[in-house]
């Protein structure tokens, strides 16, 4: 191999070379890593043929290995890395504790049916002097018991109290079951979002390993153009040391010896990114990260019949449509507050005393003991006539919510439909392009083993290997790029229907 074509570079940007989606997990190759253009030079080439010839053998041999340099051994698998993500991934057990979260709200809401049960103990030294009149409502001045007596002095006794009250509503005109249903829509809409979240991270997480096998695959490939210009170079060197082949060669190999290795430090430093983003989504990052990816670049996945799509069944659908049924409970429960509101009561009471109703204080601790008991039960109606100005206002408000919400699941049915349908085209086109790709690395070798031999007749400059090499390289790495596109695209057309257990089940064990 004698350099490093486009196309790995491009390899190095796996997120916007394959189709949209997903995170960035690639590095960005610039255009600086560019051939060296296809000038020729008309150099005599006769003496050396064969030498020169040993090397770009080698060369060939090298390249024609790539497509078989990939992984081996057993390592972690693309399965493993979509159940790790959707099992640990912080974002799915941040969406869990808010689905707990609702779960308990409901509980809180079913708690309204209980009745309510309040007690009271106290104990006071105060003064006795009462008086006739009208005390407004308020919470400042303690309320007072017993007759008027006339007095107006300091004199104080002790007081004491105890008591039960019981109170319940036995019916509410629907607002208790308003809220309770208003609570479980914002459950299952929690529940909808944590199957998203999980969508979410599964998918990014299988886009981060398709992203990190290409960059594997171009650092390999940039690692054997770097080897294989630095074993022509010493060849080369020896020839011009020797006055057999012209001073610009050598100089010709050392500057496509130095752009191959600006390639590798690129492919390297995008196949660091690309392992920092796959890293996070692995519950422990390993110190070795091996994948299991010679699947992925020797098959292509099975053809299926026409995708069938309902965004009826997609996670984020169900999660909207929950958005829009909690919207109408909240708004249902509003209309049920303005209505009168029952409620059965009962108490049990004792109250100590000091005082004689004529006045007279009792010495000692008397009245610390509550020793008068009554009892008491009713039913009260309670309700606020001018509340329907500040409700009517809420209900406007909490309409207009619904309403948007209902907007929003419409665009998202929109969305959800693009989605899919560009996901289609894009896996339709990766076929195309990976039953072509076979065709342009099978002619690339005919056309480098041509170049070759009419080099070592001394039919043609070097020039001409190097291109016929580049098309090699360039032609080995298309191939491997275009089998992991068709998986990039089915991955996304799986994670647009909600799915991607038939992505999984797709990849060959």
């Amino acid at each position: 191999m004698l350099q490093l074509c486009d196309s790995c570079a491009r390899v190095a940007e796996p997120v916007s070379a394959l189709p949209d989606g997903g995170p960035q997990a690639g590095g960005h190759v610039t255009s600086q890593v560019r051939s060296a253009g296809t000038r020729r030079q008309k150099l005599p080439i006769r003496i050396g043929s064969l030498l020169v010839a040993s090397c770009v053998g080698l060369a060939a041999a090298q390249s024609n290995s790539l497509p078989n340099s990939g992984p081996q051994g057993e390592g972690i698998s693309l399965d493993d890395v979509v159940q790790s993500a959707e099992r640990d991934y912080p974002q799915i057990h941040l969406s869990q504790e808010e689905l707990n979260a609702t779960i308990a709200d409901i509980r809180r809401a079913r708690t309204a049916y209980l009745p309510r049960i309040d007690a009271l103990l106290q104990a006071n030294r105060a003064t006795r002097n009462n008086v006739f009149g009208t005390l407004l409502p308020q919470s400042t001045i303690p309320p007072m018991s017993g007759p008027v007596i006339g007095s107006n002095n300091g004199g104080s006794v002790w007081g004491s109290a105890a008591g039960v009250l019981v109170s319940w509503q036995p019916f509410d005109f629907g607002l208790r079951h308003a809220d309770v249903q208003a609570s479980r829509a914002a459950k299952d809409k929690a529940d909808a979002a944590l199957s998203d979240s999980q969508l979410e991270a599964g998918a990014a997480a299988a886009d981060a390993f398709l992203s990190h096998v290409a960059a594997q695959e171009t650092v390999r490939a940039a690692s054997a153009a770097v080897e294989n210009w630095n074993t022509l170079l010493k060849t080369i060197h020896a020839l011009a040391a020797a006055q057999l082949r012209p001073g610009a060669d050598e100089s010709r190999i050392e500057a496509e010896l130095a752009m191959a290795r600006n390639q590798l430090v690129y492919a390297r430093q995008a196949d660091d990114e690309s392992k920092a983003t796959l890293v996070k989504f692995l519950s422990s990052a390993p110190a070795n990260l091996n994948l299991d990816s010679k699947p992925l670049l020797t098959q292509l996945p099975p053809p299926e019949e026409e995708p069938e799509f309902n965004t009826a069944a997609h996670p984020l659908m169900e999660e909207q449509r929950a958005a829009v049924a909690e919207s109408a409970a909240h708004l249902h429960a509003l209309q049920r507050t303005w209505v009168p509101q029952f409620t059965l009561e009962g108490a049990a009471s004792s109250r100590g005393t000091g005082a004689e109703t004529d006045g007279r204080r009792l010495p000692g601790w008397n009245g610390l003991t509550p020793n008068i008991q009554n009892y008491a039960a009713g039913f009260n109606v309670n309700f606020s006539f001018l509340d329907f100005a500040r409700i009517h206002a809420e209900a406007s408000a909490q309409s207009a919510t619904m309403r948007a919400e209902q907007a929003r699941q419409q665009l998202i049915d929109k969305e959800l439909n693009e989605r899919f349908a560009k996901a289609t085209a894009a896996l339709t086109a990766a076929r195309e392009v990976a039953n072509n790709t076979p065709i342009e690395l099978k002619s690339a070798r005919m056309a480098f083993d041509q170049a070759k031999a009419r080099y070592q007749a001394g039919l043609t400059p070097i020039d001409d290997l190097a291109q016929a090499q580049r098309l090699l390289v360039q032609a080995e790495v298309d191939n491997s790029i275009a089998r992991l596109s068709v998986w990039r695209a089915l991955l996304q057309l799986n994670a647009a229907r909600g799915d991607l257990r038939p992505f999984l089940q797709a990849v060959p064990r």
